[in-house]
């Protein structure tokens, strides 16, 4: 079979509220990040497994809240006192261990305190299990309430493999989402990295997506170790 020679253009995600899918999985999540106003001492810990969609979420609230975003691992290079003008989320605080990250998360958390705005923090973990080194700051963020983002289920992983599909002007057959959602890792990342490879080979091989197409790709080797 001739294959065709296809260029990896970047497909932007959009990461606005309307283009964030509410399923049961992630509702409750929604629900308590949009009555921001009420946390306690303004503060609170987005907690999810990897995939599960906690960065989109996070974008969501931030618009919402007028906030900006920063990466855990960015802040001792950050202007705090800038960035504090409003409410911050940073991203990522269980992958940035370290005595510089935690004294400049425990700067900002006092100056957004001082300044009454908000701030929210993610997290593949609870607090209590990042191995903070700093104790005042390990306090304030177990002080923190839990919001808990569940693993997305089946309801959730169709509609973005039918998004991304369509994104990508791919009209596929509801039997090629039936035959990947058993089989697929349970992340939202997942999701997006199997459409984005049929997509390349229905391209290469000038075919359709089909569930036989499918089936030939999930049988080829590690394809579906995406974690």
């Amino acid at each position: 079979m001739t294959r065709q020679l296809t260029l990896a253009l970047p497909l932007q995600e959009a990461q606005g509220r309307a283009d964030f899918l509410v399923a049961p999985s992630n509702e409750r999540a929604l629900a308590a990040l949009d009555a921001w106003a009420d946390w306690p001492a303004r503060k609170a810990v987005l907690v999810a497994p990897e995939g599960a969609g906690k960065s989109h979420l996070a974008r969501v609230w931030a618009t919402s809240a007028g906030a900006a975003v920063v990466q855990a691992i960015d802040l001792p290079h950050a202007d705090l006192p800038a960035l504090a003008t409003a409410g911050v989320a940073v991203e990522d605080a269980d992958r940035a261990p370290g005595l510089a990250t935690e004294t400049a998360l425990f700067h900002l958390h006092n100056l957004l305190a001082e300044r009454r705005l908000p701030l929210l923090v993610t997290a593949r973990t609870p607090p209590r299990d990042w191995g903070l080194g700093l104790p005042d700051l390990a306090s304030r963020m177990q002080a923190a309430p839990v919001i808990r983002l569940d693993p997305p289920d089946d309801t959730l992983l169709r509609a973005v493999m039918v998004k991304q599909f369509t994104d990508r002007q791919i009209a596929v057959a509801p039997q090629v989402i039936d035959f990947l959602i058993p089989r697929m890792t349970r992340s939202l990342a997942a999701a997006r990295e199997i459409v984005s490879a049929l997509d390349a080979r229905a391209l290469a091989e000038g075919r359709p997506v089909t569930r036989q197409m499918a089936a030939e790709w999930f049988e080829g080797p590690g394809l579906f170790d995406l974690d």
